[in-house]
């Protein structure tokens, strides 16, 4: 067939547009991560449950061991029964049952860690939480794990009983109510007859917890698929009469003894001492926002694939960054608080070398607690009068915005083992009627009526720990003391603190100044007691007081006849036989060493004789600062607490 001259030229046209076809490129498909592939990011949250747990054995061994003296559970139906007696209870009672496992720190944190990951869970389910945003259900256990580790002193304040488990335990149940909210079907109104019976019935075993439920249940109906504006506004407004009728209803009727104002509050910590700290209630705020937040945001369906993945990674950053970088300010990180805590558990146990070892170690300006666990541990040494100077003095104020007392932070402490036993037991009781009863109490209670002849109180108090779980045998073998009083005076810890205990058995005030009372005491008292006339040697070179001092050094002297008289008291004798020339000291036996100190100390003070005193505080620190001589005329004006 032939071809026309116009088909041919037609025909590279048509050719051309072929080949232009062909290399047409099909349009670049945007990167995109699906719901699948996200999955693992489940694990995260995992992952930092482990780190927080590596954090709290770590950095807060002491302070969870100390959170579980500070706690008592009784494994008897009177103790659940006195847990009820007040909106909540069902909440204290389980969360004291979990806080006395931080007997063992890492069994404690272990439980700790699984609730946080039911926890995740439950806020998974409930608000329908993808993959691609499993950082989120970090919030809550972030703002819980602050109002753990923030504590600080408020340990020996805090009314609330197991309050380490109390708000994680709390916020679960409420997640798990609106979860059972969501779930069930709309007919019958099951939805807001659930409402108030989650209220009513959860109040009392939940307190505020109970209303949180509530008020997530109030923004999940309007984020239900199924739900109109008129039956969601019936649910809103049913939630909304049940948060402020409720507990009113219940405070009229059974929990009478609560305070009106504290009704709508109750299973929370109660910042509360000289007035109201509110800054402390910031991460409970933050939470609650968090999970209405997070109910305002539920969809049954989600677009669980991620289009931009560069932009999503920023942000999983960010608030990672946010997260990490909020816990690590909060986490309270006061050194003085934590090596408080070692000393005050060594001594307990009797471990005098080791709190000598943690005063050595501390580098930031001492707490007086520490520095008179330091005094008790040399005392128990036999070293006190020869090394009390040797360690640095100091009074570094407590790192707490409220006034607190050595009285609460270990004042039972230094009564017990200077023998000042009414004391002891006095604060004992005072703080158990006012915080709540703590294991810690009932062991001090208990050796004090062994040693008072108080068998009967003391059988009471072995009684009472024979209900714990951990103190049990403990508590059992002072049993034999009872049967057997002699035991009690062959008994080492005892027999060293009979000692010290005063011949008239009296109760008089301290007016709540551990350090300066125990001063007085013994600086004031007599005893034939040699371990006693000692202690009233040294608190008498504590007072710096030239007149004291003489009338307890005569008193002593005598008892170290053939024997070294102690560095520290020669040292104060020599340099008060000079400043007053009234005691004629030279025919006392002073070590040279003593005489050339003096003699040494003495000449730097006149070479620095134009420096202010505060130049030349550094200097002679570091030539004589382990000397009475510097202690006296250099460390003034330290103020006890």
């Amino acid at each position: 067939m032939k071809t026309t001259n116009k088909d041919k030229k037609k025909m590279p046209q048509q050719a051309s547009s072929k080949k232009k076809d062909t290399r047409k490129q099909k349009p670049r498909q945007p990167l995109l991560l699906t719901a699948k592939s996200l999955r693992w990011l489940w694990l995260l949250p995992v992952v930092a449950l482990v780190a927080v747990a590596v954090a709290l054995l770590t950095f807060e061994s002491d302070f969870l061991f100390r959170v579980q003296e500070f706690n008592l559970f009784l494994y008897t139906p009177l103790f659940f029964k006195q847990q009820m007696v007040v909106s909540g209870g069902l909440l204290t009672y389980v969360g004291t049952y979990f806080t006395q496992f931080f007997y063992h720190q890492w069994m404690g944190v272990a439980l700790l860690c699984l609730w946080w990951l039911l926890l995740m869970w439950v806020l998974k389910r409930t608000f329908n939480i993808p993959a691609k945003w499993a950082l989120a259900v970090l919030i809550p256990i972030a703002l819980l794990l602050i109002t753990d580790v923030d504590l600080g002193y408020w340990l020996y304040y805090l009314k609330l009983r197991g309050h380490f488990f109390v708000a994680t335990i709390g916020t679960t149940a409420a997640v798990s109510l609106a979860l059972a909210y969501r779930s069930l079907p709309k007919r019958f109104f099951l939805r807001t007859i659930f409402i108030v019976f989650a209220v009513a019935a959860g109040y009392p075993f939940l307190g505020f917890y109970a209303l949180l439920a509530a008020l997530l249940m109030a923004v999940l109906a309007w984020r239900l698929d199924d739900y109109r504006p008129l039956r969601s506004g019936i649910d809103t407004l049913t939630a909304l009469m049940a948060i402020g009728l409720v507990p009113y209803i219940y405070y009229q009727a059974l929990y009478y003894q609560t305070n009106l104002a504290n009704i709508y509050y109750t299973a929370l910590p109660m910042y509360r001492i000289d007035q109201d700290y509110m800054e402390y209630y910031i991460p409970f705020y933050l939470l609650v926002a968090v999970l209405v937040v997070m109910a305002a945001l539920y969809r049954r369906q989600r677009q669980s694939d991620v289009k931009r993945p560069l932009l999503w990674a920023m942000a999983q950053l960010v608030l990672a960054a946010i997260l990490i970088g909020s816990v690590y300010h909060f986490w309270y990180k006061d050194e003085n608080f934590h090596t408080e805590l070692s000393m005050y558990r060594d001594s307990d146990n009797h471990q005098w070398e080791n709190i000598l070892t943690t005063y050595r170690n501390h580098d930031s300006n001492p707490s007086r607690l520490m520095w008179m666990m330091k005094n008790l541990a040399l005392s128990r040494l036999g070293r006190q009068a020869d090394e009390m100077y040797h360690y640095r003095n100091g009074d570094a104020p407590l790192n707490t915005p409220f006034t607190a007392r050595m009285a609460q932070c270990g004042g039972k402490q230094l009564y017990y083992n200077y023998g000042l036993l009414n004391y002891c037991y006095r604060w004992c009781l005072e703080d158990g009627v006012e915080y709540g009863w703590r294991i810690d109490y009932y062991k001090f209670m208990l050796k004090c009526s062994l040693m008072n002849g108080e068998y009967v109180v003391a059988q009471k108090y072995i009684d009472i720990l024979s209900q714990t779980k951990y103190y049990r045998d403990w508590a059992k073998k002072y049993e034999a003391y009872i049967k057997n009083p002699a035991l009690i005076k062959k008994d080492k810890e005892f027999s060293t603190i009979m000692h010290l205990m005063p011949p008239i058995n009296e109760l008089t005030s301290d007016q709540a100044l551990v350090e300066i009372f125990l001063i007085n005491h013994f600086s004031t008292h007599d005893s034939d007691d040699p371990a006693f006339q000692e202690q009233a040697m040294i608190f008498a070179l504590q007072t710096k007081d030239i007149q004291t001092f003489w009338s307890r050094f005569f008193r002593y002297a005598p008892l170290m006849k053939d024997k070294h008289m102690p560095v520290h008291i020669q040292e104060a004798a020599y340099l008060y036989g000079h400043l007053e020339n009234k005691i004629d000291i030279s025919h006392m036996p002073f070590d040279k060493e003593v005489v050339d100190s003096y003699n040494d100390f003495m000449a730097a003070a006149q070479q620095y004789r134009n420096m202010t005193e505060e130049e030349m505080k550094p200097l002679m620190y570091n030539r004589f600062g382990g000397t009475f001589y510097y202690e006296y005329f250099f460390t003034r004006d330290q103020k006890s607490y």
